[in-house]
Formats: structure tokens, sequence, C-alpha cells
């Protein structure tokens, strides 16, 4: 049984240990089992890049194969090809002889096949008086029948990779449709918000999608593009809104200037404070509230304040304002400016306001006074966290890259 024997190859081909393993994994073959040659060809069709393995490999392969007089791969009926070299080339599309032997010698080393190699390094068989062969130097296709699960397995696994990535394709695809014609919009009507850098964010993403990417290296960038369309469509929303309740506010004044002639807006308030705190109240009513981000980008751009959470680690949201309430003491932001900031912004967004400044808190001399300037820009309805939430998204990704 040639099954398991390990042999050498015969003139200068050298012998390595790897070959030896694989000649000594087919003795693992349980009696009795078979396996379709085409679909275990099939199989390796699909995986053939984890194997390594070119289309003129397979297509050696399946004039391997085609030599194999039987459907069903099995020991009991033997193993081993032994086409010439001359039978091969005309199987395999009038392949030179060069190119074959470096293809066989792929299938080789990619363990497919075995060579079994006679004294003068010809292929043929002996035969018994029956017919039948008794022993063949050839080829063994051993190792398809051995690692047939293993080939279906890759095969799956393949196969399973490519949608996963034709997947993320079509997300990132759809994403950068839409992030591109909401920058184009919002740049063309004038809208409020930093586009510049938001575009140069955009160009960032793009030019880290390699060019012949797998899913693990566009699901991230994907990840990002979502999040800064989620960005892009949160500023416009503040636009519209603001523009909504601007003209509301003016038609609500004409009709109370109309109806009521001793209406508040005729009489000046006693103070500046008074007409300033009655200004930041109608503002506040008017202007939507900053909408809060994924948890998950904010501790992206922020990893430093999840170490200030209760037991180190930030885990929701409540855990965030927790944190941000020991960076807001620690920073030395007054309760005061902070529960405005709580106010303006939302508690949330307040919270992620902190974890922002203490990312940057290198470059900023009184974190008191930077946090009052949000809240003031916030209450005026020109202020948006995801600027600055993408601006240290990238940021921490240069410096990740620089430590790998």
């Amino acid at each position: 049984m040639q099954v398991g024997s390990v042999t050498t190859p015969f003139g200068r081909r050298p012998m390595t240990l790897a070959l030896v393993k694989g000649q000594l994994a087919t003795a693992d073959i349980k009696p009795g089992k078979s396996v379709d040659k085409w679909k275990v060809f099939r199989d390796a069709c699909e995986a053939r890049i984890v194997l390594g393995l070119t289309d003129r490999a397979l297509s050696v392969l399946n004039a391997l194969l085609s030599f194999y007089p039987e459907q069903q791969l099995s020991d009991e009926r033997g193993l081993i090809v032994f086409p010439s070299n001359n039978q091969l080339t005309v199987r395999a599309h009038g392949i030179t002889g060069t190119t074959l032997r470096r293809h066989l010698a792929a299938l080789v080393d990619a363990g497919l096949i075995i060579r079994k190699d006679s004294p003068n390094g010809k292929r043929y068989a002996h035969k018994d008086g029956s017919g039948s062969i008794k022993d063949a130097f050839g080829f063994s296709l051993a190792p398809m029948l051995a690692r047939s699960e293993e080939l279906a397995h890759m095969a799956q696994q393949v196969a399973a990779d490519r949608k996963a990535l034709r997947l993320t394709k079509e997300r990132l695809s759809i994403c950068l449709r839409d992030v591109r014609k909401l920058i184009s919009a919002a740049v063309e009507e004038g809208a409020a918000g930093d586009w510049g850098m938001i575009e140069e964010h955009y160009i960032g993403l793009m030019a880290r999608v390699p060019k012949s990417p797998t899913a693990a290296d566009m699901e991230p960038v994907a990840e990002e593009m979502e999040m800064l369309r989620e960005e892009i469509i949160n500023l416009l929303e503040m636009q519209v809104n603001s523009e909504k309740t601007d003209g509301n506010a003016v038609q609500n004044e004409r009709h109370i200037q109309n109806s009521n002639t001793e209406s508040i807006y005729e009489s000046e308030p006693r103070s500046e404070k008074e007409q300033g705190a009655k200004s930041s109240q109608a503002i506040r009513v008017l202007r939507e509230p900053i909408k809060a981000f994924p948890l998950g980008m904010v501790l992206k751009a922020c990893p430093d304040i999840a170490m200030y959470g209760p037991g180190g680690t930030v885990a929701c949201w409540r855990d965030l304002m927790s944190a941000a309430v020991v960076v807001r003491s620690m920073l030395g932001v007054s309760p005061s400016a902070y529960e405005e900031a709580c106010v303006a912004m939302t508690a949330e967004n307040a919270a992620v306001a902190m974890a922002c400044i203490l990312e940057r808190s290198s470059f900023i001399n009184s974190a008191g006074g930077y946090l009052r300037d949000l809240t003031k820009r916030a209450e005026l309805g020109g202020f948006s966290l995801g600027p600055m939430l993408m601006a240290l998204l990238k940021a921490n990704g240069e410096r990740s890259q620089r430590a790998g």
C-alpha cells in the first residue's frame, strides 16, 4: 500500500521535513474512505489563494485528476497516476514543459500531491497477470483524499470572507456616496460647520483603503465613515432645525406685537443681566439639543477618560458621566461651569466635551475657560462635538500607526 509511505524525490530535487510531514499525514486516512475527486478539486480551486496556487497550477491538477480512472478517490483502488509530461501537456491546454514542472512543484509544496519517483525518475506501473496495477510510480493523490474535510472547510471560509468583503464594500460604497454628496450640498448652500476639516477627514479615510483590501481592512474604515456621515447629518439637522425655529420665533413675535400691545417685547428688561438671562433662555428653548455620539466612538477618540471611570473602566454612559465629574475636579473646572455645559449640551455631551478636553489638556491653558467657550457656542447653536471627536480619532490613528 502506497498510502503513508515516505519516499524521496529523484535527481536534484531536495527532500524537506514538510514533505515528510505531508507524506506521513496520509497514513491517517480511514480505511474505506472515499470522496468525489471533482468536489475536492472545486474546494481546492475555491481555496487557491490560501493554498498559494495559481490558475495554471489548478489546470495541471485538473489534468492529473483526469488520469485517475474512477470518480471516487479511494485507497482501495490505488491513488497513483503516472502520465508522461507530454500527456499532461496536452490535457493542461498546451502548457510548456518548464511551466509544467514549476506548477507540479507548486502542487507538491501546497500538499495536494506527493511524488512517488521510480529509481530512474520515469512514471510507469507494474501490473499482475490479471492486468491489475500492483505498484506504480508517478504522483500520489492521497493528500487530496486525506485533506478533503480540511479543503472543504477552507473553501467555506474563503466563501464567507468573500461575502463579508462584498457586504463591507457595499456599505462603504453607499457611505462614501452619501458623505460626498452631503458635504457638497452643505458647502454649496452655506451650511454652518467646519466642512474643510470634514472634507480632509473624508479624504484621509479614503486613502486608508488598500488596493486589494480584505474585510478586516475595510471594516474599521466603514465604521469611521458611517460615524462621519452621522456627524454630517447631525450638523445639517441642527441647521434645518435652527432655520425652522428662527422662522417660528419671528412669526410668533409679529403675532404678539400685533395682538398684545402690553407684551414683554415692548418693555425693556430691568438690567443687562436680566436681558442676557432671557436671551440665553430663549436660545435654549429654540435650539435643538446636541445629539450624543456612540459611546464606542467617544472612547476610541478619548481613551484617557476610561481610567477615571468606576473601577478604571467606562462601560456605559453613566460611567462616562461619573468619570467626567472626576476629570472636571482634577482639571480645575468649577461646578457652575460644568453645570452650565450640561444645560446647554445635555449631560452626556458635557461629559464627552470633558473627555475631549482631557485628551487635549496639554494644549489647553484653562480647561474651565475652554469649557465655558464651548458652552457659549452651544447656546448660540454654532457648536458640534463631531469635529473635535473626528480630529482626535484621526490623531489617535496616526499615533497608533507610528507606534506600529
